[in-house]
């Protein structure tokens, strides 16, 4: 590829315009940097991930919607509820407003069509250069110098941008990741799901309406999340080898897998499907490094965990405004590129490493045992809390509650020692398997 006389110029080129992408856009162009961010499909556009943690509220704060969000998006969530058939106790909420941060004792529910456009929207309105039904076609990346980049509009036309840096935030397209072949299979967990909006679901009562509700089944865990104008969003993370079964049309075998569940299934006596089901899988993965010369890699196009914690969107939202930072501080200093990267890596993986814990363990007996029966000696609760707030990046005085919770979780591992057995039995088959029944477009590439 060679630069033409019709070649656009810009600082950052950002592929990719969901949350990460979006949100790293707004933040540079209101550093004065000059952004052109790229995104393949047209907003509104459907998107799983659409339950928010309260530690996202101040950076949607500093990015200028949150207003939007509570105002016209949102539902509020109080809290996380977690439910299990095979407890006496078969229902535990979780409330924000005990974790450590006070300041932000609620999150919201949220349309991902909605807020998405919302995200997208606002980088154009700080003075990103914003473009929808533009796909990346190839980018040629020099060494000590600038990046060009083509991509096609709906049309067919070709733009050429030259860029000084390039941000992918192409989310599980990972588009660089595969490229350099830096993305690998996370060996610690795998999981699928199924999913679809309903209507005619019944909320909880008053101040719990907005919760999402979390229900522990023999092959997984559902997701319940109320959004706005009556709908609810509902899925199955299931072990991929229970959705290797599916051998009918989505919908009929979310209806089965509903069936499994006896307190979904009560809820969803009077449901209607609102659009299609769809399914997806091995969304378990990481890029052995976020970065190279001239590119850095964000949210979904660096990693992904799994949906239990509603983790997704935060972390692309604090990648977003990591990497804004050092972008912008590598464009003045590019001496400074391996001191930058390397600190901005070990913020991510610190927060994820802190997840991944409890998400790696979420389906044993032991955490089940945990998390329905809990009990706030030395703040344990408390701190289980403060992680399910997105509290993960920074140092907190819940860091020893953490570590007893830890303890006594490993307490409780030898005390089930054989039902602990056979799960983890259970997962390691599962971490070997590839599920190849996803119906959404990125199952396919």
């Amino acid at each position: 590829m060679t630069a033409t006389s019709t070649t656009q110029n810009c600082d950052v080129l950002i592929v990719g315009g969901g949350p990460a992408g979006s949100s790293a856009a707004a933040l540079l162009a209101q550093k004065g940097r000059q952004v052109v961010l790229l995104e393949k499909d047209h907003h509104p556009r459907f998107h799983i991930g659409e339950s928010l943690l309260p530690q996202s509220l101040p950076l949607l704060e500093k990015l200028g919607v949150l207003d939007a969000v509570r105002d016209d998006i949102g539902v509020l969530k109080p809290g996380a509820e977690f439910n299990s058939d095979s407890h006496s106790n078969r229902h535990q909420v979780y409330y924000f407003k005990h974790a450590w941060d006070k300041n932000w004792p609620h999150a919201y529910e949220v349309r991902r069509s909605d807020f998405d456009q919302a995200l997208f929207r606002n980088a154009g309105v700080k003075g990103a250069q914003t473009y929808e039904g533009m796909r990346v076609s190839r980018i040629d990346f020099r060494p000590g110098q600038t990046s060009l980049v083509q991509a096609q509009d709906a049309a067919g036309d070709t733009h050429t941008w030259e860029a000084r840096f390039v941000i992918d935030a192409s989310g599980r397209d990972t588009l660089l990741s595969k490229r350099f072949g830096l993305k690998y299979k996370n060996p610690d967990h795998n999981s699928a799901a199924i999913f679809g909006h309903f209507r005619n679901i019944p909320r909880r009562d008053g101040h719990d309406a907005g919760n999402i509700s979390v229900y522990w089944f023999e092959h997984g865990w559902f997701w319940m999340i109320p959004l706005r104008d009556g709908i609810t969003s509902v899925g199955a993370v299931c072990w991929p080898e229970y959705l290797k079964t599916r051998d009918c049309p989505p919908a009929e075998f979310l209806q089965r897998t509903i069936a499994l569940s006896p307190g979904v299934a009560e809820r969803m006596q009077h449901a209607e499907q609102v659009g299609e089901v769809q399914a997806t899988g091995n969304f378990t993965y990481y890029s052995k490094a976020s970065a190279g010369d001239g590119y850095l890699m964000i949210g979904d196009a660096y990693a992904f965990l799994d949906p239990v914690f509603s983790s997704g969107v935060h972390l692309a939202l604090t990648s977003a405004f990591s990497a804004a930072d050092v972008v912008d501080q590598l464009l003045d200093h590019p001496e400074r590129r391996a001191q930058l990267i390397a600190a901005h890596e070990r913020h991510m993986r610190r927060g994820m490493k802190h997840f991944a814990w409890f998400i790696y363990r979420f389906n044993t007996p032991a955490m089940q045992n945990l998390f329905m029966s809990p009990r706030n000696v030395f703040r344990v609760r408390d701190a289980v809390t403060t992680m399910l707030a997105g509290d993960v990046f920074r140092p907190t005085p819940m860091r020893i509650p953490t570590l007893v919770f830890k303890a006594i979780y490993y307490i409780t591992v030898l005390a089930n020692w054989p039902a602990q057995r056979r799960a983890a039995a259970l997962r390691r088959r599962n971490n070997a398997l590839t599920f190849s029944g996803g119906t959404l477009s990125v199952d396919k590439d």
